[in-house]
């Protein structure tokens, strides 16, 4: 794994950036901030981006490339849409990390320092700067939450059926 400072010009934001709907939270004088603590962090196949039980004060945005989260060695998803962040919740919760992440193809990603960031930008001062993020987040978890009901749901209904159908055999 290899990590590059992210370096831009102030207020000029690349466009590729400007897609992420992550920096869609944040207002134009904000994302300064967020780019200036964030590093670029380039993975090959293999790489683990993320270590459960660690601790670190990272957010990633993906870039480009696949990734797979892992819990206790188990894969429960994959993600791969450019723009898509994860390891948010430990950073937000300041807890261990719950899962591993691990690069399954050549991977980019944008990952910005929440503590860094905490330094430029103290939370006490900018309450609208974390209100953002923090809204952001809890978009992302209802999200997350949504598709794992549906999911669960879906394994319920299956389940059922695979009760009636063994109690007619």
């Amino acid at each position: 794994m290899k990590e590059f400072a992210y370096i831009h010009e102030e207020g000029k934001i690349p466009s590729t950036l400007r897609e992420v709907p992550f920096l869609h939270s944040f207002p134009e004088d904000h994302l300064d901030d967020i780019l200036h603590a964030s590093a670029i962090v380039e993975c090959e196949p293999g790489d683990v981006i993320i270590e459960e039980g660690k601790r670190e004060s990272r957010i990633y945005i993906l870039l480009a490339g696949e990734v797979e989260v892992m819990k206790d060695d188990e894969s429960i998803s994959t993600i791969a849409k450019a723009g898509e962040i994860f390891g948010e919740l430990a950073v937000v919760n300041d807890d261990a990390r719950s899962a591993s992440v691990v690069a399954l193809t050549r991977t980019f990603c944008l990952a910005v320092d929440q503590k860094f960031l905490q330094l430029i930008k103290p939370r006490d001062s900018n309450p609208s700067f974390y209100a953002a993020l923090y809204e952001f987040v809890a978009r992302v978890t209802a999200k997350r939450l949504h598709h794992t009901s549906l999911e669960l749901a879906k394994v319920e209904r299956e389940l059922e059926e695979l009760k009636e159908q063994h109690q007619l055999a």
